[in-house]
């Protein structure tokens, strides 16, 4: 099973819906260990609303600068049916982990995960001040955490604080790999360590677990990018930490210097008070510097565990960057070569069934030599099990009326079989495509009505017929005519030049009794 992380991302940049300064740290403890991969199904194909790249953006930069105000105390924001976040923290109790969480409304209609990463990533960016390259690299890392630990309310009961799990439920904790399962049933739990933050807000060694590598490896291209740059934010992290443990060895330096005059000190003061013992200024004293030297104990000893769990921290980070970097050379290789097979190989392209109920198909291209998918098509709503070669590409009818999704006439190019064009027109989900030499037939909205639609390989509609149809029409294209179902479930005969209807037959038997 396979995530598909990149192949997808110039296609979604502007066309798929929706979808400060303080910084805080996650957790690094390993969760608990789940068996398998995971794949997420998204929704490609036309939408009825296209909202920009800056309008899915600030859902989440939004969301970010309310938590931003005051990271330190427990915060919601946002709409409980749409994007919501709530920053559970507290404080008092200690050894599990604070969180935030973004909940996916019921009314929520983003169904990429890409998409999903972009909310993730500006609010990130406006929560916490991570700079937009990194935050994005976090997202990928934090959506297949979540779907990785989907459902596993054991694990998160384990690691978190009683406020996180009050907010958390076993039927949507963590991220469901279906798009059609997220609006009102997804918990997106981002572990968080120390709310006074830095590079290291988000524990990248939780969220980079090896369950989460393992099935990132499961992608085509293994998703070496992001991995390369999480392995970057790694080494940043351990420099980072490396400089906090050498200033924080030297403040516990200076502090044991203190440490060692303030016990001389309390030495020299109670044996004055001793000497003394009916003198209460001397008995005052002695006791003031006890006290005193108690006090520089506890920050000499501060000193030195900051000074010990920065150094641990930043080994803990090297050590985990340097075998990352080995596992991804070994999988580059391996990505190079099947690549460079895949290029001398002589491919075809074929369809795949991506949903049986709904008989929805997606293209891909085959190794001719070996039956190995070279690449699969981002676009699997294809209708009907039908597309045609076209100009440089090929023409299908794609789509789902489920959400923001809409079905039409689409274009895909012959590499990434990403949708380049579709049709102005809403073409019937179950539409048959026929094409007729350079014209391509197929139902399409007009009004309340369904009608017949011809269009050339740019999807121009050429003409439309005023003859209602219904909407699953069989459509038999020859010299001397156009055979047709009307809406009234009677035969039409249309003319090829303007769509017109010729004649009109007697129903069929099989119809006869519904066209009454």
């Amino acid at each position: 099973m396979k995530f598909s992380f990149s192949s997808i991302a110039a296609f979604v940049a502007c066309g798929l819906l929706f979808i400060s300064n303080i910084a805080a740290q996650v957790n690094e403890p390993e969760l608990q260990s789940v068996s398998g991969t995971v794949e997420f199904v998204n929704y490609v194909g036309p939408h009825a609303k296209i909202d920009s790249l800056a309008a899915i953006k600030e859902i989440g930069a939004g969301l970010g600068r309310v938590i931003a105000h005051n990271p330190e105390s427990y915060t919601t924001t946002g709409e409980r049916n749409r994007y919501y976040v709530v920053h559970a923290v507290d404080p008092n109790e200690q050894g599990k982990l604070d969180a935030d969480i973004l909940y996916i409304g019921r009314d929520a209609t983003v169904d990429h995960i890409v998409n999903v990463r972009r909310i993730i990533s500006a609010y990130l960016v406006a929560a916490y001040s991570y700079s937009e390259r990194d935050a994005d690299t976090l997202a990928v890392f934090i959506t297949v955490y979540n779907a990785v630990y989907r459902g596993n309310m054991n694990a998160f009961r384990a690691k978190y604080k009683n406020i996180v799990i009050q907010n958390l439920t076993t039927s949507s904790c963590g991220m469901s790999t279906r798009y059609s399962e997220w609006p009102g049933n997804t918990q997106i739990v981002i572990p968080l360590y120390d709310v006074k933050g830095g590079l290291s807000t988000v524990d990248t060694t939780t969220i980079s677990d090896k369950e989460v590598v393992e099935s990132m490896q499961e992608d085509d291209d293994k998703n070496i990018d992001s991995r390369k740059e999480m392995v970057d934010i790694k080494e940043r992290e351990a420099d980072d930490a490396t400089e906090r443990a050498q200033e924080a060895q030297h403040r516990a330096t200076e502090e044991q210097s203190r440490l060692d005059e303030a016990e001389r000190k309390a030495e020299e003061a109670r044996e004055k008070a001793e000497e003394n013992p009916d003198d209460k200024k001397a008995q005052a004293e002695a006791e003031k510097a006890e006290r005193e030297a108690d006090e520089q104990r506890e920050r000499a000893q501060e000193a030195r565990e900051e000074a010990r769990e920065a150094q641990e921290f930043a080994d803990r980070k090297e050590t985990e960057a340097q075998r990352e970097r080995q596992e991804i050379a070994k999988d580059q290789q391996e990505v190079l070569e099947r690549q460079a097979a895949n290029a001398r190989a002589d491919a075809v392209y074929g369809m795949q069934l991506t949903d049986q109920s709904e008989m929805l198909s997606g293209l891909v291209k085959v190794n001719s030599a070996t039956g190995e998918v070279i690449h699969a098509s981002p676009v699997t709503f294809i209708r009907n099990r039908t597309y045609h070669a076209a100009g440089d590409g090929f023409i299908a009818i794609a789509g789902q009326n489920i959400g923001n999704g809409i079905v039409k006439l689409v274009t895909l190019d012959a590499t990434n079989m990403e949708i380049t064009n579709e049709s102005n027109e809403i073409v019937a989900e179950d539409s048959v495509l026929v094409r007729d030499g350079s014209d391509y037939y197929c139902v399409i909205q007009s009004g309340n009505s369904w009608v017949l639609g011809k269009y050339d390989e740019n999807l121009n509609l050429l003409q439309k017929s005023p003859v209602p149809l219904m909407s699953s029409s069989p459509v038999s294209v020859s010299n001397e005519g156009i055979v047709v179902t009307g809406s009234n479930g009677r035969i039409k005969l249309l003319n090829k030049s303007d769509l017109t209807e010729m004649t009109t037959t007697a129903a069929t038997p099989s119809n006869a009794a519904d066209a009454k």
